[in-house]
C-alpha cells in the first residue's frame, strides 16, 4: 500500500511529505485549496503525461515520490518488476519517483534505478486505482472488464490461454508440414531425375583427388616419353656410350700392366662403365613407369568432367555429391512418409482445437453465470447511492471464430442504463461525473472480495449528493477500505466522518507567494473541520454539535 507521498515544487506545494496508513483516509479542504495537486502528484508517479505547467513558479524542477510497502509483493507487480530486472529484497519498500525539468523532459526511477515512463504506466494498475471525475482508466476501461469478471467468477482463465497456445502451435506445425510436403511434391519429379543421374554416375568420396593425381602423372608421362625415346636411341646399339666405354675398357685392360698410370686410368674407366650401366637401368625403369596410355588418360579426364559438371549443376563441391545423393533419397522418403506425418499432426491439431473449445466454453459458462451474480450485487448497491432508476449489465457476448483468442471466445463489457427504458451503453458514455463515480463505487463494493490494487483513491465521489446518499457512500468507502487502503478526496462531512485518518488541505498567502499545505488532524481539529464542512465559512455551535454526532455515530 501507499505509505508515503513526497512532493517538491509542484504548483503551490513547495515541499510536502505525507504519511499514510491502511484503512480509509479522507482529504478535505475548501474549494481551490489544492486537493487536485495531490492527485496530479500521484498521477505523475503512475506515468501520466509530463505537464511542465505543474512545476512551481520560479523552480527549475519538480518531483513526486511515492513509497509502497507490502508484506508480500502482489504477483502481477512482481512479474512486471522481474521483466524489468528490478530486484527488491523481502521487506524492502518500493519507491517510485518522477522528476520534471523546467527546460522540458522528465525522468523516472524505481528504487533509484532509471526506468522508462512506459514501465510506470504498466505498474500503475498494480499500485493504485485512481477514480476521478473524468476517469478513463480502471473500471471505466472495457479492456479490463473481462479480467475483473474472471476474478469475480474465480475462473482459471490461464487454462484457456494455455489451450489457445497449444492449439496455435499445433496448427502452425501442421501448416509447416503441409507446406513442406507440397513443396517437396512439386520438386519430386526433379528429385527423381537428379537422383537417377547421380546414381548412374556413382560418385565416390575422394575420387576427384585420385583422378586428378592419375591424370597429372599420365600427362607428365606423355611429355617425357619423347625425350626418353631419344635417349633410348643414344644408349642402344654398338655405338652407344656404354658400348664404347666397355670397348675402351677392354683395350685398356690389355696394356694397363705396362704403366701404372694406365692401371689408374683403367680403374676410372671401369667405374664409368658401372655408373653408365646403372644410368641405363634407371632410364629403362623410368621408361616403364612413364608408359603413356592415351585411352586411360581419356577415361580419367572424361570421369573428372562428368563429376565436376554434376557438382556445378547442383552447386556444390564434387566431394559433396555422395552426401547429396543421401539427402535426395531422404527427401523422397519424406514425401512417401509425409502423408502419415501430416495425418498425425492433423489429429493433434483437432485434439488441441477441441481442448480449447471445451475450456473456452466452460469459461464462457462461468462468465455468464458470474455476470448474473455481479449484476445483482451491483443492483443492490445502486438504490442507496441514489441511482435507483439505473440498471447495470455485464454483457458477455460470443465472438465469431475468427476473433477467438487466448482470452476465450467472448467479449465482456460493463454497461449501464441511467433511465427506465433507456438503452444500455458503456459506463463513460452516458453517466455524468457524479453518477459515474457512484457506479464505480457500487461496482467496487460488489468486487471488493475479489482483490485489486492495494490502494484505491476516489476523487470527490460524493459530488452533488448529501444526507442519506452521502452516508451510504461513506459506509461503502469504509467497507471497501477495511481490508486495504482507500483515500477519498471529499466535500461531504458524512464521508469525512468515516475516515480513520483525516488530512486537511489548506492554502495560505504571504505577499505574492501562495502555498498549499496538508496536515493530519487530531481529534479536536477533525471535529472543527467537519463542523466547517457542515456550516460553511462561519462555524456555528449547531455545526459543532452535529459534527460530534457524526463522529460518534461512526
Amino acid at each position: 500500500m501507499l505509505t508515503q507521498l513526497s512532493i517538491r515544487n509542484i504548483v503551490l506545494i513547495e515541499a510536502l511529505d505525507l504519511h499514510f496508513a491502511g484503512g480509509l483516509g479522507v482529504l478535505t479542504g475548501e474549494t481551490g485549496a489544492g486537493k487536485s495537486i495531490l492527485l496530479d502528484a500521484v498521477g505523475l508517479v503512475l506515468g501520466n503525461r509530463a505537464d511542465m505547467g505543474l512545476i512551481r513558479a520560479g523552480a527549475d524542477q519538480a518531483s513526486a515520490t511515492a513509497t509502497f510497502e507490502y508484506s508480500v509483493i502482489p504477483a502481477a507487480l512482481q512479474s512486471i518488476l522481474d521483466d524489468a530486472e528490478i530486484e527488491i529484497e523481502p521487506g524492502e519498500p518500493l519507491i517510485v519517483r518522477r522528476r520534471l525539468k523546467a527546460d522540458g523532459g522528465s525522468k523516472a526511477f524505481v528504487n533509484d534505478q532509471p526506468v522508462g515512463v512506459a514501465l510506470l504506466r504498466e505498474m500503475a494498475g498494480t499500485l493504485v486505482e485512481l477514480h476521478g471525475q473524468h476517469d478513463d482508466r480502471g473500471l471505466v476501461n472495457p479492456r479490463g472488464h473481462m479480467r475483473l469478471l474472471d476474478r469475480y467468477a474465480g475462473t482459471d482463465a490461464d487454462k484457456v490461454a494455455r489451450a489457445w497456445t497449444v492449439w496455435r502451435d499445433a496448427e502452425a506445425k501442421l501448416a509447416e508440414a503441409k507446406a513442406s510436403i507440397d513443396q517437396a511434391k512439386e520438386d519430386e519429379d526433379l528429385l527423381i531425375a537428379h537422383l537417377a543421374e547421380l546414381t548412374e554416375l556413382r560418385p565416390i568420396a575422394g575420387e576427384e583427388a585420385q583422378l586428378a593425381g592419375l591424370r597429372s602423372d599420365m600427362q607428365k608421362g606423355e611429355r617425357l616419353q619423347g625425350e626418353l625415346e631419344d635417349l633410348r636411341k643414344v644408349w642402344d646399339g654398338s655405338k652407344s656410350p656404354l658400348a664404347l666405354l666397355r670397348s675402351a675398357a677392354r683395350k685398356l685392360d690389355r696394356i694397363a700392366e705396362e704403366h701404372s698410370l694406365l692401371a689408374d686410368a683403367l680403374e676410372s674407366l671401369d667405374r664409368a662403365v658401372v655408373e653408365a650401366g646403372e644410368a641405363e637401368d634407371k632410364l629403362t625403369a623410368a621408361g616403364h613407369s612413364l608408359v603413356h596410355d592415351p585411352a586411360a588418360l581419356d577415361d580419367a579426364e572424361t570421369r573428372l568432367f562428368e563429376l565436376r559438371a554434376a557438382a556445378r549443376k547442383h552447386r556444390c563441391d564434387v566431394e559433396a555429391l555422395p552426401a547429396l545423393m543421401v539427402e535426395m533419397r531422404a527427401q523422397l522418403d519424406a514425401i512417401e512418409s509425409g502423408e502419415a506425418g501430416v495425418g498425425a499432426l492433423e489429429k493433434a491439431a483437432q485434439a488441441a482445437a477441441e481442448s480449447y473449445r471445451s475450456a473456452a466454453q466452460k469459461l464462457h459458462d462461468a462468465r455468464a453465470s458470474a455476470a448474473k451474480k455481479l449484476d445483482k450485487a451491483v443492483a443492490a448497491e445502486l438504490a442507496p447511492l441514489k441511482l435507483d432508476a439505473a440498471k447495470f449489465q455485464t454483457a458477455v457476448e460470443a465472438l465469431p471464430e475468427d476473433r477467438w483468442g487466448p482470452t476465450g471466445m467472448d467479449s465482456v463489457e460493463f454497461l449501464i442504463s441511467t433511465n427506465p427504458g433507456a438503452p444500455f451503453a458503456p459506463l463513460n458514455k452516458i453517466a455524468s461525473g457524479g453518477e459515474l463515480s457512484r457506479f464505480i463505487l457500487a461496482l467496487k463494493v460488489a468486487l471488493a472480495e475479489k482483490g485489486g490494487a492495494a490502494t484505491v483513491i476516489f476523487d470527490e465521489i460524493d459530488r452533488g449528493v448529501g444526507g442519506a446518499v452521502a452516508s451510504a457512500i461513506g459506509d461503502r468507502l469504509a467497507r471497501l477500505a477495511s481490508g486495504g487502503q482507500l483515500l477519498a478526496v471529499t466535500h461531504s462531512p458524512q464521508v469525512a466522518a468515516r475516515g480513520g485518518e483525516h488530512y486537511m488541505i489548506a492554502k495560505s498567502s504571504e505577499g505574492t507567494v501562495t502555498r498549499t499545505s496538508v496536515g493530519l488532524l487530531d481529534a479536536d481539529a477533525r471535529q472543527e473541520e467537519i463542523a466547517r464542512m457542515l456550516s460553511g465559512a462561519e462555524v456555528t455551535p449547531e455545526a459543532r454539535a452535529q459534527a460530534v454526532r457524526l463522529l460518534e455515530g461512526v
